[in-house]
């Protein structure tokens, strides 16, 4: 492999300059990202005229209030666990803000209109709505926002556990208005429930957000990562029964999960929530094997570009380590201000991005335009780099120690040239 001249321009010890810092630009940039904004900003108002129906339909703004406020306490501990597996390569928020609005309003109003829909037409009780109609509704709608993120954006949905944490979100966003459904339903009470009032709301809270508050979530993940999969796959005949498996799964756990509490009783519903468990458990595994990947990856292939001459190997505790990160976005923000704060926390961004695209293209993985991508990517990188107001250089570089070589970087055929 042809070898590069170190093309580096140490970063100043001293204040960031006055200029401000360039705009973000998006070296993946695609058409119909203001048609996003819009969109969430449409989801969002639709959000709120699905709640007043809600709150008409229910004749009682107290239920539907009761109902908000308790569908809200779950978010912050399942949110904080996606928001932990998407930390060393953050997805786009607008992607996210996405993914959330769709599973809240898109989804839910797909599965109100067609879940009565054919229920009516097929003159179906309600248990069997539950078991055979909601799952394949349901998923349906939640999966439809991944789909058409696999089939525009495959550079958002990049592997499994970008896989994994949209299909997360997107049931987040779903189950907290489905909750806030039931839960004001339990408020109002009825003959069938046998309790009403802040006691019924309270029990059904039990259920649903102690007990059970990742099964949305855990039934789109296996659509999730069935789409990561098939992001990593090159021939489009093998994509399509991946997902399809994928989908199949997502139907299997949601219908198992109703037909376990509308058939077979207290203790099927135990033995198939235990079952359950061990599901989440096995996908818990997955998901932190992943981020532990990444993190990984991160490290290594960062520490191949400084031996290239990419970055300066003293920067590379700043940009790998979450603690020193922020050691560094605290001096840029003592000694250069605000601009060398966001030049910074964009720097840190790029060189992320930078090292899972180079490790991407280096393996071999399909990836659309990877050296491109990756080019545009080191001149953003160069044209920030003099703005950097980064502490003086550690040493000992800190433990734990960077991760050799892979070995696929310098096998034969590799790409080569002045990117590598």
């Amino acid at each position: 492999m042809r070898d590069v001249t170190p093309d580096v321009v140490l970063p100043p010890s001293g204040p960031a300059p006055a200029a401000p810092v360039p705009p973000a630009g998006d070296p993946w940039k695609q058409r119909g990202r203001l048609a996003l904004v819009i969109g969430n900003v449409l989801l969002a108002i639709g959000g709120v005229g699905l709640i007043v129906y809600l709150g008409i339909r229910a004749d009682s703004a107290q239920a539907i209030a009761l109902g908000i406020g308790l569908g809200l306490l779950p978010l912050p501990l399942v949110g904080l666990f996606y928001w932990w597996i998407d930390r060393y390569d953050p997805e786009p928020r607008r992607y996210v803000v996405s993914a959330f609005l769709w599973g809240a309003v898109g989804a839910v109003g797909i599965a109100l209109i067609f879940n009565d829909l054919l229920a009516d037409t097929f003159d179906l009780t309600d248990s069997a709505t539950a078991t055979f109609v909601a799952p394949f509704v349901e998923e349906t709608g939640k999966g439809l926002f991944l789909l058409a993120t696999f089939l525009r954006a495959r550079r958002v949905l990049g592997g499994l556990l970008d896989g994994l944490f949209y299909a997360g979100v997107v049931g987040l966003g779903f189950a907290f208005v489905e909750n806030v459904l039931y839960y004001s339903v339990s408020y109002l009470g009825g003959p069938e429930l046998g309790v009403s009032g802040a006691q019924g709301a309270t029990a059904t809270f039990a259920i649903r957000g102690l007990v059970s508050p990742f099964a949305h979530p855990l039934f789109t993940s296996a659509l999730g990562l069935a789409l990561g999969f098939a992001v990593l796959t090159r021939s489009w005949w093998a994509r399509v029964p991946i997902v399809i498996l994928g989908w199949a799964g997502s139907m299997l756990m949601h219908g198992l999960w109703n037909g376990s509490i509308s058939y077979v009783g207290p203790l099927g519903f135990i033995l198939f929530y235990l079952a359950l468990m061990l599901v989440f458990a096995g996908f818990l595994v997955l998901a932190v094997m992943l981020r532990q990947r990444e993190s990984v990856v991160l490290r290594r292939s960062l520490s191949y570009l400084a031996q290239r001459g990419w970055i300066d190997p003293t920067e590379l505790p700043w940009l790998t380590w979450f603690g020193y990160r922020s050691q560094a976005r605290r001096h840029a923000r003592d000694n250069g201000g605000p601009e060398a704060v966001r030049a910074l926390r964009r720097y840190q961004r790029l060189t992320t991005d930078l090292a899972f695209s180079h490790d991407a293209v280096m393996l071999r993985r399909p990836l659309h335009r990877g050296v491109e991508h990756t080019l545009a990517v080191r001149a953003e990188m160069d044209e920030l780099r003099p703005r950097l107001v980064l502490p003086p250089p550690l040493t000992p570089l800190p433990r734990p120690p960077l991760p050799p070589v892979h070995p696929a970087y310098v096998a034969p055929g590799v790409p080569s040239g002045p990117w590598s």
